[in-house]
């Protein structure tokens, strides 16, 4: 069997009540894939990267220290 040897990140698609995702031409044609051939795929999701999710958010402020005083 052939490992999977090419990686890419590709987005979903929807069409009728399905998901599809396409094969980047330069995959496809590195590897050998042709339109309606067997292929075995890994799907795995991306890790969200939460980095600038906070943009704008100032600094916090001494009015935003927990008050141990303060109870529900």
């Amino acid at each position: 069997m052939n490992e999977i040897m090419q990686e890419t990140m590709v987005k979903t698609r929807r069409l009728g009540g399905s998901l599809f995702v396409r094969i980047p031409k330069k995959i496809a044609d590195k590897e050998g894939i042709i339109a309606g051939e067997m292929i075995t795929i890994k799907v795995t999701k991306k890790k969200k990267d939460w980095f600038g999710a906070l943009k704008g958010v100032g600094p916090f402020t001494k009015e935003d220290e927990f008050d141990e005083k303060v109870r529900d």
